[in-house]
């Protein structure tokens, strides 16, 4: 099954959803007014942006990617990751940012609560956060990831699983020793402006488990 038909495969779920649910079957015979139809719409963007950034995080963060690492030649994991990040913060964004515009609809800064002003802040952080990897630490990361590799392959190491070989030639080489301390510098802020991000989704979560009523 390709991307489109698993793509018009959750789209008709969710119209199945929609037409199926309480608001459109009531027992309320009077029609729904306008503006509630907008909140709900605005509702349901902002629980299935903020579930898909909490899923995807979570699922990149602490097991995809530890399980590539693990189990892929190094040159490989990295190529990898080069091009799947570009598209994990793109959408991770896309997603916080479609949660920054719905929650501040539904609750303008003049009027709401201390609380929703806190989340309002939480969301705006875990946007910027992404924002900042998306087009600052990525790119950077990405063309340090390139040289480091050119001088492995010198080396005649990255074929392996793991870094023991990177660390073994990093002794006896102070250019690869050099690039290997940038390089995790430079991830280390990426991995940070991650966390960062995640941790605020997290804050916004537990915000979201206090309104359902199961």
């Amino acid at each position: 099954m390709g991307w489109m038909s698993r793509f018009m495969a959750a789209i008709a779920f969710l119209t199945l959803g929609i037409l199926f649910s309480p608001e459109t079957f009531g027992s309320n015979s009077q029609e729904t007014p306008s503006s509630s139809k907008l909140e709900i719409g605005l509702k349901l963007a902002h629980l299935l942006s903020f579930s898909t950034a909490w899923g995807a995080a979570l699922w990149v963060t602490f097991v995809g990617g530890i399980i590539m690492f693990k189990n892929l030649p190094r040159h490989q994991f990295g190529n990898l990751q080069s091009k799947m990040f570009p598209a994990y913060f793109s959408m991770v964004g896309g997603c916080c940012a479609t949660c920054v515009t719905s929650f501040g609809y539904l609750h303008p800064w003049n009027s709401s609560e201390c609380a929703e002003k806190y989340q309002l802040g939480f969301l705006v952080s875990a946007f910027a956060f992404t924002l900042t990897n998306l087009f600052v630490f990525t790119p950077m990361t990405i063309e340090m990831m390139k040289q480091r590799h050119k001088v492995e392959r010198e080396e005649n190491i990255g074929e392996e699983v793991g870094w023991s070989k990177n660390r073994e030639a990093a002794k006896k080489s102070p250019k690869l020793a050099a690039m290997n301390k940038k390089f995790g510098m430079i991830h280390g802020l990426s991995s940070l402006a991650n966390i960062m991000s995640f941790g605020s989704l997290a804050m916004h979560s537990w915000y979201l488990a206090g309104k359902l009523k199961l």
